[in-house]
């Protein structure tokens, strides 16, 4: 477990800088927007989420990592990915919603499902190789983001998510 704790320290601290991150300068942004438009950008920040193939590139990670953990988690990043460049394609109408919600619901429990493979599967920092940064800095950034997609999303369709003025400092 000693090994183990940077990898979690890391986790935690990714979770606390892109929190930051979010309450100064995404939040502030999006709230004032209204509901497509503030999903877009959410959307396509996510449409990278290819990049979970990385966890089945001989060489880029060990070949102990578990096959369950990486093709759990691969596959279920490139459907997430694919779910949202179509809610991309389909957010202008009301069909683009329904498809972002289907999108922020995959997403989401794909990688709880990831976090309790890797738990499930005994996986070990050092088998992610170069994928390390995966879980470190890219998924706390993809979690903040789902939660302030379902917080955008379940408020009415033209309405900010708050009536404040944007005040210019």
């Amino acid at each position: 477990m000693q090994s183990q704790l940077p990898f979690f320290v890391s986790i935690a601290f990714s979770l606390m800088a892109w929190g930051i991150v979010t309450s100064r300068y995404i939040w502030p942004e999006l709230r004032l927007r209204q509901r497509v438009e503030a999903l877009r950008p959410l959307l396509i920040l996510h449409t990278f989420r290819f990049i979970g193939l990385a966890f089945l590139v001989p060489g880029v990670v060990s070949p102990d990592l578990p096959s369950a953990f990486a093709h759990s988690a691969a596959y279920g990043d490139i459907i997430a990915a694919t779910i949202a460049m179509f809610s991309l394609l389909l957010l202008h109408s009301q069909a683009g919603v329904v498809a972002a919600w289907m999108f922020n619901i995959w997403g989401a429990a794909d990688i709880f499902n990831a976090f309790y493979q890797a738990n499930h599967a005994g996986l070990l920092a050092g088998q992610l190789g170069a994928a390390f940064f995966l879980p470190t800095l890219v998924v706390p950034l993809l979690l903040i983001t789902h939660g302030l997609s379902f917080r955008i999303l379940v408020r009415r369709e033209n309405e900010p998510v708050t009536n404040r003025v944007r005040q210019t400092a």
